[in-house]
């Protein structure tokens, strides 16, 4: 394309510009925006009892667990009356919302060459106290973070003996919880980067 087809686009940003320029020169300095502020007043400083409430993550080994326990009959309580209406019933999933429980394929890892075997707690899932964290922090869905711990504690535990991870009488707390040994927890690579110059 010739650098001909260009002109009338040029020539228009050329104007804009300086009908800009000499609206800002035109413009009495006494009424002229001032510098802006150093600080613009926004938020507050954020207490202990604040950050209490946003520190709530939970890492692989249970570390952050809070005290409280929950049991299978108590998780299928709080999962019908805040779980079930998009996972379905069963944990069986429906629409757009993931199955939750299914232990097949029971041998073998084969998800990478078969994408359309669908991942669960129960067959894909590496560790219990995440599956806390993930719960407590994002569901249900519709209101995120509003379980309570024990509700967090018994829907963990209702899901797990469904997937037949657990026992159906299992009382699940943070103790119980991280000695819970997930069926795909041996097939994930553990990521022991620490940072610093070393890191890749």
């Amino acid at each position: 394309m010739s650098a001909r087809r260009f002109a009338p686009a040029s020539a228009l940003l050329l104007a804009l510009c300086f009908v800009a320029c000499r609206r800002d020169a035109d413009t009495p300095l006494a009424d002229r925006p001032a510098a802006p502020p150093a600080r613009y007043a926004i938020g507050h400083p954020a207490d202990s009892t604040a950050l209490a409430l946003l520190d709530v993550d939970v890492d692989p080994s249970g570390h952050g667990l809070p005290s409280g326990a929950g049991t299978p009959a108590q998780g299928a309580l709080v999962y019908a009356a805040k779980c079930a209406s998009c996972h379905g019933a069963k944990g069986e999933g429906q629409a757009i919302y993931p199955r939750l429980v299914g232990r097949d394929p029971r041998d073998g890892f084969p998800f990478a060459s078969d994408p359309k075997i669908t991942k669960t707690v129960g067959n894909y899932w590496p560790y219990a106290t995440t599956l806390y964290d993930y719960i407590h922090r994002a569901m249900p869905y519709n209101a995120p973070g509003s379980l309570k711990t024990d509700e967090t504690y018994a829907v963990v535990a209702w899901l797990l003996a469904q997937n037949e991870i657990v026992p159906p009488n299992a009382v699940i707390d943070a103790r119980a919880l991280a000695e819970v040994r997930m069926p795909a927890r041996d097939r994930f690579v553990n990521d022991n980067r620490h940072g610093g110059p070393g890191f890749r």
